[in-house]
């Protein structure tokens, strides 16, 4: 069984016991979380809401918050004697999918 859930403006196909890095959200590392679910696969078939499937729901635990690698971006405008350098780190909250009901 699988679902494709929705969340930070990105979907993502889940399965029981599955780890994943999502975009961050307001929970602390302990905290269970449930996510709208937009499809939902079983031995059946596919079920696909519209938007949302009713009645079902997936269930995580939030394992921590972070942030990802840096990324270096350098910027340059020639003949001015213009360039800097940017870094950046992505927020991330890594769960595990504990149940999938539907």
């Amino acid at each position: 069984m699988f679902a494709v859930i929705e969340t930070g403006g990105k979907q993502y196909k889940v399965s029981e016991d599955q780890v994943l890095f999502i975009e961050k959200l307001n929970a602390e590392a302990g905290d269970e979380v449930a996510f709208d679910v937009v499809a939902v696969g079983t031995d059946d078939g596919i079920k696909v809401g519209t938007p949302y499937v009713e009645g079902a729901k997936v269930t995580a635990e939030v394992l921590k918050n972070g942030k990802g690698k840096k990324i270096r971006v350098a910027t340059y405008k020639p003949k001015k004697g213009e360039k800097r350098t940017l870094g950046h780190r992505q927020p991330y909250t890594k769960v595990q999918v504990k149940s999938i009901t539907a």
